[in-house]
């Protein structure tokens, strides 16, 4: 077996050349508030969202949901003190039960990227 390459080394190395240049200019949320999945035990007044690139905040949105499916922000989403990289959207008071957050976000290069997570209020 001694001087014999592997086939598939070239094709490895270019699938990860790929997968990275597919990743590349894509925004996706690096932490937010409140957390993925966390349970907190009162009221946020926002949702906040960090994500690894900045983005256009005019093509960009978040929206929350409550357990009926009902969308209880106040449709009111930003950037979050100038930082493109931040979205914020500002909440009534809200009651105990599990909220699902909805993104939706056009990154500077204009690459689309969307996702969901949920967090619950304890109060």
């Amino acid at each position: 077996m001694k001087g014999k390459k592997n086939p598939l080394g070239p094709i490895v190395f270019w699938l990860l050349i790929f997968a990275v240049q597919l990743a590349e200019g894509h925004a996706f949320p690096d932490h937010s508030e409140p957390s993925v999945g966390s349970k907190i035990s009162s009221s946020p007044s926002a949702v906040k969202i960090w994500f690894t690139e900045k983005l256009e905040p005019a093509l960009s949105k978040i929206q929350v949901f409550d357990q009926s499916k009902k969308q209880i922000d106040r449709r009111d989403v930003q950037a979050f003190e100038g930082n493109a990289a931040i979205l914020i959207v500002s909440l009534p008071q809200l009651h105990a039960g599990r909220y699902n957050v909805v993104w939706r976000v056009v990154s500077v290069d204009t690459h689309v990227t969307t996702g969901n997570f949920s967090f619950e209020v304890t109060n």
